[in-house]
C-alpha cells in the first residue's frame, strides 16, 4: 500500500462537532421534533435529541 491509498479511517470525514453536554436542565429542544436533547439550551446551533441525531446520522452515513 502507497502512501497515498487511503486508509480505512481516511474516507467519508463529516465535521461531526457536537455541543457540550448539559450538566442538567434547562435543556435545548431537537430542531427536529422539540423533544428535549442531552444539550444545554444556552447552546447557538442545531441540536437533535439522541432519536433524531441517530437517524440524522443513519441518513447522512456513507453507502460507499
Amino acid at each position: 500500500m502507497s502512501t497515498d491509498d487511503p486508509g480505512p479511517d481516511d474516507y467519508c470525514l463529516i465535521d461531526a462537532t457536537r455541543p457540550p453536554k448539559a450538566d442538567g436542565p434547562p435543556y435545548a429542544e431537537c430542531v427536529l421534533c422539540r423533544e428535549p436533547t442531552e444539550y444545554p439550551e444556552s447552546y447557538k446551533g442545531i441540536t437533535f435529541c439522541p432519536v433524531c441525531e441517530w437517524q440524522e446520522a443513519q441518513r447522512t452515513a456513507c453507502s460507499g
